[in-house]
């Protein structure tokens, strides 16, 4: 059976990406940071929604707690998930940080801290992660696939730091296509604003603002982009692709 790892699993676009695994047959290990509780929920979830008739729930769903701004609990999450399964086919580098400053003030967005903690979360976490899991990935010919942005395709978003380190994401992601081939396949997928828990950071009028902007009207669903996710999982044929996933807002 084919194993999936989706980092930042256990809410949101991880969670979604973690049940359409599950419905496709894959055994799945959610990572999250610290809500121990959602984690469980998610984790009794998952069985109920497996296609799959081998083993029970607890031995196709596990959750593991790491910190994806820490090296070092990086590279035990990927020790720990070969450990529990054997093998990684699909690795789901969803992590990300930000600290909602606004794109209209540079003042506001000259804070040296934020720019250190967006660059280890949004840029090197998933470096030190394809590292991690590559040697696992090449044995599977598999896939590895992140959570970028729109902010990383125009100057948008939360914040500039969040938007230049979703730029140099996606510059990552390419480069380590090239250096991942020609076993493993990495892709990104690009969403708009998702109503999610990060989307509290919005106000209620920057985000009718944003549903304007859309073409289709329409805030983005986490159960699309997840589906996009998958979808690169499966092929064989896609690597150094962005998909971006915003309802027509960039266009």
């Amino acid at each position: 059976m084919s194993v999936a790892l989706i980092t930042a699993g256990s809410a949101g676009l991880g969670a979604a990406a973690a049940r359409v695994f599950a419905k496709n047959g894959f055994r799945v290990i959610v990572n999250y940071a610290n809500n121990d509780e959602r984690a469980n929920n998610l984790l009794k979830e998952l069985p109920a929604l497996s296609t799959s008739s081998h083993g029970s729930g607890g031995d196709r769903f596990v959750t593991i707690k790491a910190d994806l701004g820490s090296r070092d609990d990086i590279n035990r999450l990927v020790k720990e998930s070969i450990d529990k399964f054997g093998r990684l086919d699909v690795v789901f580098s969803n992590g990300g940080w930000t600290r909602f400053r606004g794109m209209n003030s540079i003042d506001e967005n000259a804070f040296e801290e934020d720019w250190d903690q967006a660059f280890n979360v949004n840029v090197k976490s998933h470096l030190w992660l394809m590292q991690a899991a590559k040697k696992h990935l090449d044995e599977t010919e598999g896939a590895f696939i992140s959570t970028a942005s729109i902010a990383g395709v125009i100057p948008s978003g939360s914040s500039l730091a969040y938007s230049v380190t979703k730029a140099a994401h996606l510059h990552l992601m390419k480069a380590l296509a090239i250096m991942a081939a020609p076993k493993i396949t990495v892709n990104t997928v690009s969403p708009g604003l998702l109503l999610t828990e990060w989307a509290k950071g919005f106000t209620e009028e920057q985000k009718e603002a944003h549903l304007k902007k859309t073409k289709l009207n329409r805030f983005v669903s986490v159960e699309d982009v997840a589906e996009q996710v998958f979808t690169f999982a499966k092929s064989k044929s896609m690597t150094g692709v962005n998909v971006v996933v915003d309802a027509g807002f960039t266009l």
